[in-house]
């Protein structure tokens, strides 16, 4: 228990939770929020609480937005017939951050995983099939973590689209095997973008 009360405790064993905090990180961090309440933790709340009053899953890629629709499915300006394959929303914003894709995304929610009993209804790869079979993809690019799960994603879907008219390649030099596309720089993105293969 912490000097503050177990309404603190409870605050740091959430933030505690989040990705890249542990217990003392999550105490600084909470300790700067209770010293700068009015300019830092206040915001914060009210900002916490409308984005999860009013954030949703985009229906078309699985992006998250505010709408039925993200930004990057109303976009018009995009090309209609690339379709960039991801495990999450994190690797979708790691793909946005190099500027070098102008397509449209589909986010899988994850990757095949027997250990896990993850298989392929689990993810949106039904979806995906769905979206090439309706004709106007004509390259999937399988933009999928370096992992031995990520790669036998990869493999999966590879083999479900064999039979439909569609070029299918991956991210080729660049994404290091059993890296992560959220962790790289935009420039590492942007050359395997650049460099994809056919599978």
């Amino acid at each position: 228990m912490t000097e503050g009360g177990k309404e603190i405790e409870r605050l740091i064993e959430l933030m505690a939770r989040l990705p890249g905090l542990g217990p003392r990180s999550a105490r600084r961090a909470v300790l700067a929020l209770i010293k700068k309440r009015e300019m830092l933790m206040d915001p914060l709340a009210r900002a916490l609480a409308e984005v999860a009053a009013t954030v949703r899953e985009c229906e078309i890629c699985g992006n998250i937005g505010t709408g039925p629709r993200c930004a990057i499915c109303l976009d018009p300006k995009r090309s209609d017939t690339e379709l960039c394959v991801v495990e999450d929303v994190a690797d979708l914003w790691a793909m946005e951050r190099g500027r070098s894709f102008r397509g449209r995304y589909h986010v899988l929610g994850g990757v095949l995983s027997a250990l896990d009993g993850v298989g392929p209804d689990e993810l949106r790869i039904p979806r995906l099939i769905a979206r090439v079979e309706e004709g106007a993809i004509a390259e999937v690019i399988l933009a999928l973590n370096a992992t031995v799960d990520g790669q036998t994603t990869a493999h999966y879907i590879a083999d479900q689209l064999e039979s439909l008219p569609v070029e299918l390649t991956s991210l080729a030099q660049g994404v290091p095997v059993g890296g992560e596309l959220d962790y790289l720089d935009d420039g590492t993105i942007s050359a395997a973008l650049r460099a994809r293969k056919r599978l």
